[in-house]
């Protein structure tokens, strides 16, 4: 029998049974450990102490991976894939320099993200979970009513959008069926491939914020967005616009949002990320009928998450056979790591 060669830490399980079993059928030349999961808040001990002399770890957007983590692993330590297509919930600098490569899903998830965010796009204006909860709870009453629920129409408006990436542009997509005008705004500039597909035209920060009657997030989480919705630009915003986000929750200042709802600086948001996921009970936003509000289910389809798993896993492995990952989110690491893959290409 041949000795299992690599020692593989999986933070917790990655879906129903067929997709975990999956994972661990892709990973049968390595000793595989299974953690229960943990939460940002309470688990950097209970992770320090999981990942001791691995030579890999896969994880989820919910691990918070830094130095502290990567000094308890140990030099061993080689690849940290994870099953997310953001990072920032790992230290990739630290890891760059440790010559550790940091592995995403890269764009599986951007269809069914766009359809999530379109959903939300629709949803959030024509009050269809307010007409849901109205019908379902028997407090209809009296038949159809001329002021009932009267909405927004979303055919003909401004789409707005940050962050003219696939999944961005997926949704730029979309919205060519509801005759939308798309505008939108790139920190690197131009996506002139999508232009010409869906018709969508560059325009400066400020004339996104005051020009869109749907504003939908698509930009990654970093340094320059962490807080780019804030009060000052909340206020650019026409109230009779919608924020939509289904990026992460960081890059609106939630407090802010609040008060650009309660305020009617805006008409209303759906949301599928948080600043705290979940919410804290008391988060007004939990109150507010001017919201639609998910559980971070943007890529939550069985054949996304069993995609998603599966290219960690191969990212995971790749690594380890030294050969090129499918996706490496921290490019520069071909200049630190040992194992010299900069130019082994699958």
């Amino acid at each position: 029998m041949t000795q299992k060669k690599w020692n593989v830490y999986i933070t917790r399980p990655l879906g129903p049974p067929i997709i975990n079993n999956h994972v661990l059928n892709q990973l049968n030349e390595c000793i595989v450990t299974v953690g229960k999961g943990i939460n940002r808040s309470d688990g950097e001990n209970v992770l320090s102490r999981n990942v001791r002399n691995k030579d890999g770890i896969l994880c989820t957007l919910l691990d918070k991976i830094d130095a502290k983590v990567m000094d308890a692993a140990g030099d061993k330590l080689k690849v940290i894939s994870s099953y997310s297509t953001g990072v920032d919930h790992i230290d990739t600098k630290e890891a760059t320099k440790r010559g550790i490569y940091v592995t995403c899903t890269g764009d599986i998830l951007a269809e069914s993200t766009a359809d999530l965010a379109f959903a939300l796009i629709i949803a959030t204006p024509r009050k269809i979970v307010q007409g849901h909860v109205l019908v379902a709870q028997k407090k209809w009453k009296g038949g159809w009513d001329p002021e009932l629920l009267l909405g927004s129409d979303i055919h003909g408006t401004t789409l707005g959008i940050l962050g003219l990436g696939r999944i961005g542009s997926a949704v730029a997509r979309r919205a060519g069926g509801f005759n939308m005008r798309i505008v939108y705004h790139n920190q690197h500039g131009r996506n002139i491939l999508s232009e010409r597909v869906t018709g969508a035209r560059l325009v400066n920060f400020d004339k996104l914020m005051t020009g869109s009657d749907y504003l939908s997030l698509h930009c990654s989480l970093n340094k320059h967005t962490y807080h780019l919705i804030n009060e000052t630009n909340l206020k650019k915003m026409k109230p009779t616009s919608f924020l939509i986000n289904t990026a992460r929750g960081q890059i609106i200042n939630e407090w802010h949002l609040i008060r650009a709802l309660r305020s009617k600086w805006i008409a209303g948001a759906g949301l599928d990320v948080f600043e705290r996921e979940p919410p804290l009970k008391t988060n007004p936003l939990l109150r507010m009928t001017n919201v639609v509000l998910l559980p971070h289910i943007g890529s939550a389809t069985v054949s996304t998450r069993t995609k998603m798993a599966e290219v960690a896993a191969n990212n995971l492995l790749l690594v380890l056979h030294n050969k090129h990952p499918i996706y490496v989110s921290n490019p520069n690491v071909f200049k630190y790591s040992p194992n010299k893959i900069a130019n082994q290409r699958r």
